[in-house]
């Protein structure tokens, strides 16, 4: 079955009192693959929303995000002050299925409000913090002669480097393939470039990832160890 046709299928089956639905992620774009799923995003009146659920249509792996308009605002409200919003996106980007009220449509389009104008900055300190991780990571590498030690902290180094270039460019988080595909527009070439330093770290050479990690740790100010300090918090 089509995907579109698939995800009103499911609509249909699941919540056929549904004020709106998206159908969002991979398979509404040119990157679906043959393990995409069906990323739907279902609004209604009140209960059993808001939940989300797992599960198989026909052939078709399912991921339902079903909530209130209210809920929306909420889980949205939380998920932007992380810098990182599936929902947000998959309503932005999706494609709407159904709107029998308009509701549909006014979140479509605040949904591409709210992506258009971007993530919170991110605070002074909470960068301090990301240079010191990194900083420390960068002295394990050059510290370590263990291949498994040298693999996980180069791998961790990617993450956090990665994380830290979106940042820095203002852009929009993501975990997994969304770190990549963030990189991608924010910082051309960066997850390229951070792949072939990591095979190189795994061959025993280090300069390469170096290089790279201190290419954007300058970007906010460069490795940051000596003179760092945080209070504690009340337990």
């Amino acid at each position: 079955m089509d995907a579109i046709d698939a995800a009103r299928a499911v609509v249909e089956e699941h919540h056929p009192d549904a004020r709106a639905a998206f159908l969002g992620g991979s398979v509404v774009t040119g990157r679906r693959t043959a393990t995409s799923d069906l990323d739907i995003v279902v609004l209604l009146h009140g209960a059993p929303a808001p939940y989300r659920a797992s599960f198989r249509h026909d052939d078709w792996p399912v991921e339902l995000f079903v909530h209130t308009e209210e809920s929306w605002y909420a889980y949205v409200g939380r998920e932007i002050r992380k810098r990182r919003s599936p929902l947000l996106w998959m309503c932005a980007d999706g494609l709407l299925l159904l709107d029998t009220d308009g509701a549909g449509a006014r979140l479509k389009d605040e949904a591409r409000r709210l992506t258009a104008a971007g993530p919170p900055p991110v605070p002074a300190d909470a960068v301090e913090d990301r240079r010191y991780a990194i900083t420390d990571l960068l002295d394990d590498l050059s510290g370590s002669a263990d291949q498994s030690e040298r693999l996980f902290i180069a791998t961790e180094l990617v993450r956090r480097t990665g994380e830290l270039a979106l940042i820095s460019g203002g852009s929009w988080g993501g975990g997994g393939k969304w770190l990549a595909r963030r990189l991608e527009s924010t910082a051309p070439g960066l997850g390229t470039r951070l792949q072939h330093a990591v095979r190189e770290v795994l061959e025993g050479r280090d300069d390469s990832l170096v290089g790279v990690v201190d290419e954007v740790l300058e970007r906010v100010g460069g490795r940051l160890w000596e003179g760092y300090r945080r209070g504690g918090g009340t337990p």
